[in-house]
């Protein structure tokens, strides 16, 4: 796909997947609208259906499952998928966020842990479980975001939801900090287990960085960087 340029308008309106590598500091909504308005002026198109298959937070890179056209009647299929995410685990410290878009809020001893605790600890996150989702997140609770609540210092109520673990890997090479692999199910919060793996070693920790690498069988390793996927199709006809 060297020029997604040269394919027809009734190529993009049939309905067609593309595989996008999101970028740092993008929200998903902001590749889908910048894919969008390309594909609009391009094609000269007053509307065109474009959607995502599962968001990833700014502070997240990796696989956007782009639907657009009449896959995006498929979105709630890929949703469903399993998903694979590998990133860097901080002990010792937590944030509001658990992860790094808001500033550590304590900080907890780490002499106690060791590879045989982590190991330990590891296990019992494999598997289905009841997992809180942050309070920083886009979860809607009376029709206003999770996160708005958040950041306005309100406390809100929230429920688990029941997730599945199908692996959990870590490496401690660089203790305090873990590199990990994880295959979960839809509606996992990867930086919800960091910080519960944190308390689990009765330390703290968050989410240092994350990068969603599958979506099923879809891999990142097959997909276009938002900078390449806007220049294909700006690309003028040969």
């Amino acid at each position: 796909m060297n020029s997604l340029y040269k394919l027809t308008v009734d190529y993009w309106l049939q309905g067609q997947l593309l595989l996008v590598d999101k970028p740092l500091n993008w929200t998903s909504f902001q590749v889908v609208n910048k894919i969008r308005w390309h594909l609009k002026q391009r094609f000269g198109l007053k509307k065109i259906k474009v959607g995502h298959a599962g968001t990833l937070d700014p502070l997240a890179s990796g696989l956007l499952l782009i639907c657009v056209g009449q896959w995006t009647k498929r979105i709630s299929e890929f949703q469903g998928m399993e998903k694979e995410y590998t990133g860097h685990i901080q002990l010792g410290s937590t944030t509001p966020s658990y992860d790094l878009e808001t500033p550590i809020d304590a900080t907890f001893p780490t002499e106690q842990i060791n590879a045989a605790t982590i190991e330990v600890a590891r296990k019992t996150f494999e598997g289905e479980q009841l997992q809180y989702p942050p309070l920083f997140s886009a979860i809607k609770k009376d029709g206003v975001r999770l996160y708005e609540h958040a950041r306005k210092g309100e406390t809100v109520e929230v429920h688990p939801r029941k997730i599945h673990i199908n692996e959990f890997s870590l490496d401690p090479s660089h203790f305090p900090e873990l590199s990990f692999r994880v295959r979960c199910s839809k509606g996992t919060y990867i930086r919800s287990l960091a910080h519960d793996f944190g308390k689990t070693l009765e330390s703290g920790a968050h989410l240092s960085s994350l990068r969603r690498t599958k979506i099923g069988h879809y891999d990142v390793a097959d997909a276009l960087s938002l900078d390449d996927l806007i220049k294909s199709l700006e690309s003028p006809v040969q």
